[in-house]
């Protein structure tokens, strides 16, 4: 299913210029259910697997409330997108024709590939950096990505969902909905097990094209969504050229990035020491070492509440979707768990 679907996955990470900020309430649409033909579940997965998109570009809402402390970041820099509402703008002219645009307050941020050339822009810092992606790294899907790692359009986020499906998963559909002026299907993906602090996923299928528009994350016994990103404006028609190319502004601090090594560089030391996975579906618990997280995650962990037991002690982050632990001895444990099943994967 991977494979088919990467036919029409927007990439992450591309990047132009954005629209101001708007209200959550202009993602949803119209409340009335739209007429479509009917659907199953199983059909919508399956549509959803053979859907082709060829190019679209349009105006991504994406909504964030996990429940995290409040973090100092700049609204224009994609670090910004862990809270609160944002707008983005992405053009798609096929897989080495990207744009995404982040606009903030404080200035603006873009990513853009054309071809092997990846651009990455800062307005705020007065910064580029360029780089050439090699044949490995292009069929590797590598280049740069957004550290946050959170996804940027609805694409994005439903390919990351539909990889992980297993039999840990209920998949159901609801009511109609309209999205960006287009009626859609809602998928509806929900855990099996209990455990999880996940309550639902619900996936705007687009009724014509099969692709998605909205996807939205519950948390358990939640009516709102804790995070969510869906098409405000969109169109399938191909982009022109012009908004894929990119020169630097006058005055911008300009930088070549040092190539990247290739997939088969990883040294051995690398992969001994990967992060161990216990349990399985949506109450995986993840096993760290600090070290390999971010570093702006383990700078907001170390600002946490201490938390102890026959585990051992450490500091705790309790989110909506998901519970963050940071050992003493230099472990990160993390899941969409609570806390209790962390303590125990920490024992």
């Amino acid at each position: 299913m991977t494979d088919n679907r990467l036919r029409w996955a927007v990439p992450v990470g591309i990047v132009t210029t954005v629209a101001a900020v708007v209200g959550f309430s202009q993602i949803a649409g119209a409340t009335d259910a739209p007429d479509l033909p009917k659907r199953t579940a199983s059909q919508l997965l399956v549509d959803l697997q053979n859907a082709r998109l060829d190019a679209l570009s349009g105006t991504v809402v994406q909504r964030a409330d996990l429940g995290l402390p409040a973090i100092a970041a700049n609204g224009s820099d994609f670090t910004s997108l862990v809270s609160g509402n944002h707008t983005l703008k992405v053009w798609y002219a096929g897989p080495d024709k990207v744009r995404l645009a982040l606009l903030g307050t404080l200035g603006e941020s873009d990513v853009i590939r054309n071809g092997s050339d990846v651009w990455v822009w800062s307005s705020k810092e007065h910064r580029s950096t360029h780089t050439v992606l090699s044949a490995d790294q292009d069929k590797a899907g590598q280049g740069p990505l957004d550290p946050r790692n959170l996804p940027k359009t609805p694409q994005e986020a439903a390919d990351r969902l539909l990889a992980s499906i297993d039999p840990s998963t209920v998949v159901t559909t609801a009511s109609n909905v309209t999205v960006a002026g287009r009626s859609a299907y809602d998928l509806i993906l929900a855990p099996r097990d209990r455990d999880s602090l996940v309550g639902s996923v619900h996936v705007a299928v687009d009724g014509e094209r099969h692709v998605p528009l909205r996807v939205q994350v519950f948390a358990k016994n939640s009516a709102s969504a804790a995070f969510e990103v869906g098409f405000q404006q969109v169109s399938f028609d191909r982009p022109g050229a012009e908004n894929f190319a990119f020169t630097p502004p006058p005055g911008t601090e300009k930088s070549e990035a040092p190539d990247a090594p290739g997939p088969d560089a990883v040294p051995p030391a690398v992969d001994a020491a990967k992060p161990v996975l216990k349990g399985t579906g949506w109450t995986t618990v993840v096993v760290a070492q600090a070290g390999q997280a971010p570093k702006e995650a383990a700078g907001i962990l170390g600002q946490l509440p201490k938390v102890s037991g026959d585990w051992g002690s450490g500091r705790l982050l309790s989110a909506k979707l998901f519970s963050v632990l940071l050992t003493d001895d230099g472990r990160l444990i993390a899941g969409a768990v609570a806390p209790q099943r962390l303590y125990e994967a920490a024992r």
